[in-house]
């Protein structure tokens, strides 16, 4: 349906780009090459709707995540999920790493209980990473369980269901630990727990009390912080926590300026007409590393498909502008369970690729030099003008240079195994 230009077509037109761009003063070999360079974390859950593979003895429901829809052909266990990802990743040009839950643990249909959860739970995982070259991050799971039912995890008021999410926490960083030691390389490990009140409570000050103790409890645990890296994840709102959420940004943003633990922005973790891009530049003016969850919220935090809009483009704008971007960890946090799976992967990672790549095109410092020499009707021009600039033309060289398909062709792809996989799942 969806045919790609041949090659020397795709590479002319990146030539005539690249000289209006150098007219600009950017390069854009370099950008490209920045732009692979930089990895981009793929979520595991977008592949079966957060479901995860655990053993359970009934249904649970306890936690602030929910997934809409019911398009056919979830991946149901490891290997389906696996093949999904690798079907994904070829359609998605630059460095990709993948982002795991512990609610995916494979234990031969063992149960488990999560704080008893190991490494080798996860070698299959820590396998397929060796196979494929795609380093692994990492996420325990506070919600999905009976224990998360109240609405409190590492804040509860009963000491046992506390001590059950401590020792789950300390649990997974060993786990990320593991992780990083079989990629020689660190392995992000984020904390993001749903607790907090629906309505009206009368004590805010015991939750972050013991959300205070649990947090030191679990970062003293003797793990290797070369190969894990850990991040707390902060929320305005979620559902069962409307009124009140433990965790919220003042909360974590002064947890980790005074332990130096990485911080985790999520865009749709705000008020639906905050944005994120401008608290990069205020963060990282006291933080070494940030930790970004690239995400879409409509109305609330409905986690939808990335698309490439202003907020998408501002984000990247400002890393690029930071020149952060080696001290950034780019992860995405989005599921929908109402379109094809592999498509949702590949259009929101592509787009989150493309607006890295119109960051790295713009000329930064010409647009600087006019704003100091107070010329705003230059820049403000200079900034209209670069949205009609052949980004696109830049942006299926990367595809080329990626070995993904190149335009809308990538449908195709899409299109040709869901057919398969459906007839095959369902």
């Amino acid at each position: 349906m969806f045919s790609e230009l041949p090659r020397d077509i795709i590479e002319r037109n990146y030539e005539q780009a690249k000289a209006q761009y150098k007219e600009l003063g950017v390069d854009a070999d370099s950008a490209l090459a920045k732009l692979a360079a930089t990895p981009i974390s793929l979520h595991c859950w977008q592949g079966d709707d957060v479901s995860g593979f655990e053993v359970h003895d009934e249904a649970v429901s306890g936690g602030g995540i929910m997934a809409t829809g019911n398009y056919p052909g979830a991946a149901r266990n490891g290997d389906q999920l696996r093949q999904d990802a690798e079907k994904a990743i070829a359609l998605i040009p630059g460095t990709l790493r993948f982002n795991l839950h512990a609610i995916y643990a494979e234990t031969d249909g063992a149960k488990v209980e999560r704080d008893q959860l190991k490494p080798e739970h996860f070698s299959t995982w820590m396998d397929w990473s060796k196979r494929t070259g795609v380093a692994l991050d990492f996420n325990p799971t506070f919600f999905a369980h009976p224990l998360a039912e109240s609405g409190y995890t590492l804040s509860s008021g009963d000491e046992s269901v506390r001590k059950f999410w401590v020792d789950h926490a300390i649990a997974c960083r060993r786990i990320a630990e593991a992780m990083g030691r079989a990629q020689a390389g660190p392995c992000a490990i984020n904390h993001w727990i749903p607790d907090g009140a629906k309505d009206h409570p009368t004590d805010r000050w015991g939750p972050r009390q013991r959300l205070l103790q649990s947090l030191d409890e679990m970062l003293a645990a003797d793990v290797d912080t070369t190969y894990c890296k850990d991040a707390v994840e902060c929320k305005l709102f979620g559902i069962g926590s409307e009124d009140y959420v433990v965790g919220s940004h003042e909360f974590y943003l002064s947890y980790a300026i005074k332990t130096g633990t990485m911080l985790c922005l999520d865009m749709g973790h705000f008020h639906p007409t905050e944005t994120i891009h401008d608290k990069i530049s205020a963060i990282m003016a006291f933080q070494d590393e940030l930790l970004l969850h690239v995400s879409r919220g409509i109305r609330w935090d409905s986690d939808h498909v990335v698309i490439l809009n202003d907020d998408l483009r501002n984000l990247f704008i400002e890393m690029v502008r930071g020149n952060v971007l080696d001290r950034v960890n780019i992860a995405l946090d989005f599921f929908d369970a109402s379109i094809n799976r592999i498509g949702a992967w590949a259009i929101g990672t592509r787009c989150a690729f493309k607006a890295l790549l119109y960051a790295l095109l713009e000329p930064t410092g010409t647009l600087q030099e006019l704003e100091a020499s107070g010329d705003g009707a230059a820049k403000l021009g200079l900034i209209e003008e670069l949205k009609t600039m052949p980004f696109g033309a830049v942006w299926d060289m990367a595809c080329l240079d990626g070995n993904a398909p190149v335009g809308a062709a990538w449908i195709n792809e899409m299109q040709a195994y869901d057919a398969q996989v459906r007839a095959e799942r369902c």
